[in-house]
Parts: C-alpha cells; structure tokens; sequence
C-alpha cells in the first residue's frame, strides 16, 4: 500500500513540474519562434535616454532650488544646449545644473566663512575668501560642464573614422543612408557608445518623418564637435546634387585619419619644448647633484683648511 501511494505521489509531482515546465517555458518558446525574429530592435542606448530617471533624494532637493532660480530663456537656452554637447538630455538638466550652482555657491561660502579665522589672520584675507569661495561654488559647475563637453567631443572624434568606415561597408553592401546609420549604430553601442547613441537619435528623428538634411543638422548642432560639423556638410552636399555617399564618406574618413596623424605628429613634435622647464627645474638639479656633488665635497674638505691655514 504505501509503494502505491508513494507511487501516486511521484506521478503527481512529475506531472505537476512537467505542466508548470511547458506553460513557463516550452509554450513561450514555440509562439516565439511561430511569430520570427522581432521586427525592430531597440538601441540600447535610446532605451537608456527614453527611460526615466531615477532621482534620489538629494536630485530631487537640487531640482527644487534649480527650479526657482531666475533664468531668462536665453540663458537657459544655452545651458540646454551646453547640456546635450555634455550628453545630458534629460529634461531635469538645466534645473539640476542651476540647482548645482546655488548648493555649491552656498554650501563653500559657509565653508569659507566658517573656516576664515583657521585659514587666515588677515582681515581682508578673510573676505577675499569668503567672496572666492562663493564664487568658486557658482562658476565651479560651469567649468567642470566645459570639460565633460571637452572629454566628449575627443571620444566623438576619435570614434569617428570607425564609423564611417562601417558607414561605407553597409552602403556599398546595398543598403541606403537611412538604414547604414541604424546599422552602425546599433553595431557601435558597445565600442564607441556616444557616436551610436547620436547616429541612434538620428536614426529615430528620421523616422518621427523628419527630412534627413534637417536631422543631419540638428546631430551637428546638438553635439558641437567640428569634425561632425564637416561630416554633415559632406553629407547634405553629396545628397543634394547626387554624388556617390559612399565615396564621400571614405574620402572624408581618409582626410580624418591624415589630420589625426597629422595632430599626433604636432603634438610628438611639441614635446621638446613642453619638456624643457620640467627638465631645468627638477632632472637637472638632480643631475648635477649626482655628478658634481663628490667632487664639491672633496674640493670643500681641502679647500676650508687650506684657507684656514692661510688666514693663519
């Protein structure tokens, strides 16, 4: 009797893991492969850019400050745009970045002003530190924006030539502009993710039923970098009166592989003299130190006693 129950049970128990098993996974499976691959897939780094930020406590304080400062439109214009040639496209940036100022505007002023009698004995020392303080707190985000853009415009640059290399593969293996920059960008998400994240946003403002001139140029206007600058003007020239794209793009990926060469040549060329001050002020005294200091000291340990002598 109990072999039978025991018998029952593991029927049971099998026939429950097999149902639980085909309807998690089995079944899922097969409707997959009935419908085929997914028509479109989305970039990586679009999903990143659509998705809504999380936002901590201290962002959402930031935010709040940002959001009552007065900016004129002109300003915040700017700062937008500022914003997006740094990679910021969120919708909370400009207010962030005006919140960031005032916190950082105010939490070094108290630094300063708490810290005036340690730092300092000097009564106009203190105010001249308090008001840099304060000022270093208001313009320091806008320094440290300046190098994120700067950091961001070389890793464009430099990522560049590898595109348009792919850019030129694709289009010489029949596809169109349209459907090359969807390629590489979704091929360069991994290794080059800022241009495939700007080739991406291109990609999806010609499908919103942009013309693909205007999207070329709101790429050359929203990142700023000179080099994407020429590419679209080659690109909207070569669509316009009907040149080969494809010989373009590798005449234009040829000219920027010469200027880098070129700009690693003159940067070789420049540190001979970069090299001189480092090389007068701390290998130098260390040479002589190294070469001349045993003769000195023997010529000191015979000299003072000679001269003693003759002072004698």
């Amino acid at each position: 009797m109990a072999t039978v129950i025991s018998l029952g049970f593991f029927c049971l128990l099998a026939i429950a893991i097999s149902y639980y098993g085909y309807r998690l996974y089995v079944r899922p499976v097969r409707i997959g492969e009935r419908l085929g691959a997914p028509v479109g897939m989305a970039e990586p780094a679009l999903l990143q850019t659509v998705r809504a930020p999380q936002r901590g406590l201290l962002v959402r304080i930031v935010e709040y400050i940002g959001e009552k400062v007065p900016v004129s439109p002109e300003d915040a214009s700017l700062a937008r745009r500022q914003l997006m040639a740094a990679g910021f496209r969120s919708d909370l940036a400009v207010r962030v970045y005006y919140g960031s100022k005032i916190v950082a505007c105010a939490g070094l002023l108290i630094a300063a002003f708490l810290l005036r009698n340690q730092l300092t004995s000097n009564a106009v020392m203190r105010i001249v530190l308090v008001v840099g303080g304060a000022a270093l707190g208001f313009f320091g985000p806008n320094l440290v924006l300046d190098h994120l853009i700067t950091r961001r415009h070389q890793r464009l640059r430099l990522s560049l030539p590898d595109a348009l290399d792919l850019m030129v593969v694709c289009m010489e293996a029949g596809l169109g502009l349209d459907q090359a920059v969807v390629n590489v960008s979704r091929e360069l998400a991994t290794t080059h993710p800022e241009i495939s994240e700007e080739l991406g946003l291109v990609s999806l403002e010609m499908r919103a039923g942009k013309r693909r001139s205007e999207a070329l140029k709101n790429l050359a206007s929203r990142t700023g970098e000179s080099e994407l600058r020429k590419l679209v003007a080659t690109l909207v020239q070569a669509d316009r009166f009907g040149t080969s794209i494809a010989d373009s793009l590798r005449t234009h990926s040829e000219f920027m592989r010469v200027r880098r060469r070129q700009d690693a040549e003159e940067r070789a060329a420049k540190v001979g003299v970069k090299l001189v001050f480092p090389i007068f002020f701390f290998i130098l005294p260390s040479m002589l130190v190294v070469a001349a200091g045993p003769g000195l000291l023997q010529l000191f340990k015979h000299l003072f006693p000679l001269m003693r002598e003759f002072g004698r």
